[in-house]
């Protein structure tokens, strides 16, 4: 599926656009026939120069060869490649990681912030079956011609239907019988996903977010519980997540310490 390089040895990319998507959150868009065609869940390691590396899933980019990273400014790194302007440069390599299983039927898609991204990916290989998704312009736009809801849930009730999308979900649950559920955004919110899904006996995979510093499996420091997060997943079916005594209680510092969510 288009051209092949080592995913080990850094590429370096230049920004050719820059969309503002909300006042904190910017996607950068650049060209890359790699990664332009990564699975939906896999992920790069992006290198800011000077700065540091992170782990990034890849946004679609309707252009032909291209790719972006959707960015939320938080921290110092993430900050930093948020405020990166038109024609600076990125270090990018991978693709790292496992996808989500594309499975066929009535599915629904959970996702948070910018764990949307690997989610919009997915959405380009099941818009022949979509059913139900939880996004806006943009899924719209790729499911058109496909029977389709997006419901959009904010906790101050500001825009769409007000609570957790959890509540949203577990009243789509009365109402419809799904197949499968895909999700992706802040572990608590996964955790009750996949709670529930599981409940129903409904197949589940989420994309989980962990510390990474070297995206191979070398560092550790992604450990979540007896895996690597970078090498075992980042996706991963409910019926494990449900026996990770870390998932959704615990997460690991820059430092390998175990904190408390």
């Amino acid at each position: 599926m288009g051209l092949q390089r080592n995913p080990d040895i850094p590429t370096i990319v230049k920004i050719e656009k820059v969309i503002d998507e909300t006042p904190t959150v910017r996607t950068l868009v650049f060209s890359d026939e790699v990664l332009s065609n990564v699975l939906p869940g896999q992920f790069a390691m992006v290198w800011i120069p000077g700065i540091n590396e992170l782990p990034m899933s890849v946004m679609i980019s309707r252009e032909k060869g291209k790719a972006a990273f959707t960015v939320r400014k938080h921290g110092f790194a993430s900050t930093e490649l948020y405020s990166l302007k038109v024609g600076e440069q990125l270090g990018v390599r991978g693709p790292y990681g496992s996808s989500f299983t594309i499975k066929q039927g009535k599915i629904l898609l959970v996702g948070g912030g910018t764990g949307l991204v690997p989610l919009i990916r997915l959405l380009t290989f099941l818009k022949k079956t979509k059913n139900e998704v939880f996004f806006e312009k943009m899924a719209n736009q790729i499911l058109e011609h496909n029977k389709h809801a997006v419901i959009v849930v904010t906790e101050d009730g500001s825009y769409g239907k007000t609570g957790l999308v959890t509540e949203a979900m577990e009243n789509l649950f009365s109402q419809i019988k799904f197949d499968v559920v895909y999700t992706c955004g802040p572990e608590k919110m996964m955790h009750k996903v996949v709670q529930l899904a599981s409940s129903k006996n409904i197949y589940v995979e989420a994309s989980i977010e962990r510390m990474m510093k070297c995206g191979m499996g070398i560092c550790g420091s992604c450990c979540f519980g007896e895996v690597l997060a970078c090498r075992d997943g980042t996706v991963f079916d409910g019926k494990y997540l449900l026996t990770n005594k870390e998932f959704g209680y615990t997460h690991r510092n820059k430092a390998g310490i175990l904190e408390n969510y």
